[in-house]
């Protein structure tokens, strides 16, 4: 049997805290709505079962004093709690336990980031059965008191070791612990108390959220057998990407194509930004890589009211044929403004590192 700390990937002086994170996310990975595999259904469960005894204080300690099979002990203490069954003091155990947290990914597209969206989220998953109510048991019928260990969820068992006759307290085999017996189940949910299905869950996703943020919902994950807990449910974002604008945090980022003579002359122009049209006014002399900013057009952030700006690289285009009479004017203006020949200038520093790869840089 594989080591309950090796399967959560945790060491032994691991906090609660810890062996709970660790468990959250291998079952994020694992569980069978994420990953259908036979493989991750066998290492769902080992995990399952590892967190179920590192999870409970007492378990943990008797799993750490007995180590990976939990069959040696400790001392003496640990010799007559074992063999005189004080462990049996804690009653049966609860058939309701806590839900698994589910994972769902959303996309979205890059407009829905500047102001939040609403999203009716359709996810196949266990909810509580209408039929029985989370009780497990045939409406109008009720769990009967275990007949083997009259409720107590254990029984004793005389056992001869070296202190002699000694008496156990071992998990009642014929309820399992649990203290009472289901005669009549559900038929709906077949005992389980919860059955698979498809809800609609709606979601408020606010602004500002980006690719592989994780939005957390307490209590809308799975619902717990026999009635217990909810899991909680986490939405992990996928932002597509735009055809036209591009984003650096809560900054938007575009580039205008602009032609010789608007540049050098300067012109106004109106574009289509993601909420809505844009004036936008090219001043004359305008250069390739210079970026015009509107203040307040970008994202809002999350969290918050305040917005980014929308970034505006201008690319100035050059003619690639020429008809005679527009070359002569050229020629004419090169001769009017001749200047140095080519020759390589300074790195204006970030003129192009936000928006290389629209240039093909």
């Amino acid at each position: 049997m594989a080591d309950h700390y090796d399967v959560l990937g945790v060491s032994r002086e691991a906090s609660q805290d810890e062996i709970k994170k660790a468990y959250r996310k291998l079952a994020r990975q694992l569980h069978p709505d994420v990953n259908p595999s036979a493989d991750a259904a066998e290492r769902f469960k080992s995990v399952t079962h590892a967190y179920d005894t590192l999870s409970d204080t007492e378990r943990r300690r008797q799993y750490d004093q007995g180590g990976p099979d939990g069959q040696s002990f400790g001392g003496f203490g640990d010799i007559f709690e074992t063999f005189f069954g004080q462990q049996g003091s804690r009653g049966p155990r609860s058939r309701a336990e806590r839900g698994q947290d589910a994972l769902v990914r959303v996309e979205l597209d890059l407009d829905e980031v500047m102001f939040g969206t609403h999203r009716d989220l359709e996810v196949t998953t266990a909810v509580a059965c209408d039929n029985c109510q989370g009780t497990c048991c045939a409406p109008g019928t009720s769990p009967t008191t275990c007949s083997a260990c009259g409720g107590a969820g254990s029984v004793q068992r005389q056992v001869r070791s070296i202190l002699g006759m000694v008496v156990t307290n071992q998990p009642c085999a014929q309820c399992r612990g649990y203290g009472t017996v289901i005669e009549h189940p559900c038929e709906t949910c077949h005992g389980q108390g919860r059955v698979r299905a498809n809800v609609s869950i709606p979601v408020d996703i606010p602004s500002g959220v980006d690719s592989g943020l994780r939005i957390h919902l307490p209590g809308r994950g799975e619902a717990g057998p026999a009635g217990g807990a909810n899991g909680d449910l986490y939405l992990e974002i996928r932002v597509r990407p735009h055809e036209v604008f591009s984003r650096d945090g809560d900054d938007l980022q575009c580039v205008i194509e602009v032609s010789m003579a608007d540049a050098i002359l300067g012109t106004s122009t109106t574009v289509g930004a993601l909420d809505g049209d844009v004036d936008l006014q090219i001043p004359a002399g305008v250069q390739s890589g210079e970026v015009l900013t509107v203040r307040g057009r970008g994202i809002t952030r999350l969290r918050s009211t305040h917005r980014g700006d929308l970034d505006i690289a201008v690319q100035v285009l050059t003619p690639a044929k020429l008809d005679g009479k527009s070359r002569k004017l050229i020629e004419e203006f090169a001769t009017r403004h001749r200047h140095e020949a080519p020759r390589l200038a300074r790195e204006k520093q970030g003129m192009f590192s936000k928006l290389r790869d629209r240039f093909g840089r």
